[in-house]
């Protein structure tokens, strides 16, 4: 009580100005997804096929992990460590995607050049990823999302992914899978082509995030 009393009642806090006028960044992000465009809003039958589909997968993958983790990886496929984050954008987009190169040459006598296309998510290389790899990866190639455009190596890879994801989510999952849904949501709406297997595809993602994780509150209304 005496250290109290001997206390002022009124303290100043000294703030350097200068720390002040430093550029700050708020992050703002909007609580639901936007709408599809008119005439691409998925039915809710639809969806819920998604699901139901997506449930198979992921139960398939769960039976025969141990399986397709004791298959030998092709010489070529050396999987990055969990934190080279530039490293797995190549290894999943490949070096045309990644490097937003319109054409690379190709030889055909070679078959396919896995380090200029990507590697594909192939279940002998997601068996092998454990869950903190699953959501770093899924963290890098949403970071990537997150300033270009979608493509099909990057829906594969995603799909595979969410596949992996455990539930009940851990909270960094979470965030990133509803990010994601607003993502797709925002590119649906800027796709000018309307191209609608493109746009499926983002359907897809959004249905999944919403109706298979419960994120509700980011589901397409049925059209």
């Amino acid at each position: 009580r005496i250290e109290a009393a001997r206390c002022p009642d009124v303290v100043v806090a000294q703030i350097d100005p200068k720390k002040l006028r430093k550029k700050q960044t708020v992050n703002v992000s909007l609580s639901g997804c936007q709408p599809a465009p008119e005439g691409y809003s998925p039915t809710l039958k639809w969806q819920q096929q998604q699901v139901a589909n997506f449930s198979a997968v992921r139960q398939s993958l769960n039976k025969r992990r141990n399986h397709w983790r004791s298959q030998h990886l092709d010489s070529n496929v050396t999987m990055p460590n969990s934190e080279d984050e530039e490293g797995w954008k190549k290894f999943c987009l490949g070096e045309r995607v990644y490097s937003e190169i319109d054409a690379l040459p190709d030889n055909e006598n070679l078959g396919i050049d896995y380090i200029k296309v990507g590697f594909p998510p192939l279940l002998s290389i997601v068996s092998r990823m454990n869950q903190a790899t699953v959501t770093s990866v899924l963290e890098y190639l949403i970071s990537w999302f997150g300033e270009k455009k979608f493509t099909p190596e990057l829906g594969r890879w995603l799909y595979a992914l969410l596949a992996c994801l455990e539930k009940p989510l851990l909270p960094e999952a979470h965030s990133l899978i509803r990010q994601l849904a607003r993502r797709c949501s925002e590119v649906r709406v800027l796709e000018e082509n309307r191209n609608e297997e493109q746009i499926s595809a983002l359907n897809l993602i959004i249905c999944l995030v919403s109706r298979y994780f419960d994120q509700r509150d980011l589901a397409d209304e049925p059209s």
